[in-house]
């Protein structure tokens, strides 16, 4: 296994250079924006986050408990309950009421920005895990239809934000604000590690009806998020050749991480290189379809 591992990682450091329906070349460094603007840009996810979390649990969204949070933007398309063991519906949900305490952390903070269209039907994942494995899977990956599937559905979203806080704070102008995105990451971490550990006691057990392993999945997910992203290895999966693991002595990987074990980070538009799908930040698609909402994000879609 560790040789695919191997193989897969080689391979990336390739194809990085190649864009994907991006216009232009990628860029990996910073964006200019203000404190509000950075962080008002993270609400993008956290709103995602929110919505698939208490729909999954409860069977129903933001608009349930907190609908001002919206601020007057559409609900999410395809959400649906989950079928969940008891424990890990209990873990969604309590994860899907930390989003609300986040978006409401940001919100009173910076102020808020309307809550993007949110794509979050079967057919939306099962374009993601076609991509990531390279074909069609048959039958198509539902990400609702049971425990497992929902771990690896859900393992699409979280890292994305932890990243993405870990990219933010060193731009950050002053300490209210600098304070404020530590506390998200701190909580976002957590939701990630949990997922993949989770996900890790099943690493070798093989997700039905498909011949690929968990492990497998989340390799194939990780490859697919650097390669949209265009910025070099900043992802990897739950199992990873030995050149990756911490202190080159382990192929296990429940956190992502860099050589010195320091989280990976990434800017703006790589984010939504990754959340549209498209390896573009100019070009929606993927979870938010219309894409994503603040200053940074529609600056991106002003320029088409």
């Amino acid at each position: 296994m560790a040789t695919l591992y191997f193989w897969s990682t080689l391979v990336l450091t390739i194809v990085f250079s190649v864009p994907i329906n991006v216009l232009g070349s990628a860029y990996c460094g910073p964006v200019e924006a203000n404190d509000q603007d950075l962080i008002q840009f993270a609400l993008n996810l956290e709103f995602l986050e929110a919505e698939l979390f208490l729909n999954s649990a409860l069977g129903h969204g933001l608009d349930a408990i907190e609908p001002g949070f919206a601020a007057g933007g559409p609900p999410p398309i395809g959400a649906q309950k989950a079928n969940l063991d008891p424990v890990t519906r209990r873990i969604i949900e309590e994860f899907g009421y930390q989003e609300v305490g986040h978006l409401r952390a940001i919100i009173t903070t910076v102020g808020g920005v309307p809550r993007p269209l949110y794509d979050l039907s079967p057919e939306a994942f099962a374009q993601l895990f076609d991509k990531a494995v390279g074909y069609k899977l048959d039958p198509p990956f539902n990400p609702y239809s049971n425990t497992v599937n929902y771990l690896l559905a859900s393992y699409t979203i979280p890292y994305v934000g932890l990243v993405a806080y870990v990219g933010t704070i060193p731009p950050l102008a002053n300490y209210t604000s600098r304070r404020l995105v530590a506390s998200l990451l701190g909580v976002e971490s957590g939701q990630d590690a949990v997922i993949r550990t989770l996900l890790y006691e099943k690493a070798d057990e093989k997700v039905l009806p498909y011949n690929i392993t968990v492990a497998e999945f989340t390799n194939a997910i990780s490859s697919l998020r650097n390669e949209l992203a265009m910025c070099g290895i900043k992802d990897e999966g739950l199992i990873v050749p030995l050149l990756l693991g911490a202190e080159h002595r382990t192929e296990s990987n429940i956190l992502s991480a860099d050589a010195n074990s320091l989280s990976y980070a990434r800017t703006q538009p790589q984010i939504l290189r990754i959340i549209y799908g498209t390896g573009s930040e100019y070009r929606p698609g993927g979870f938010l379809p219309r894409g994503g909402n603040g200053k940074i994000a529609r600056s991106f879609l002003d320029k088409v």
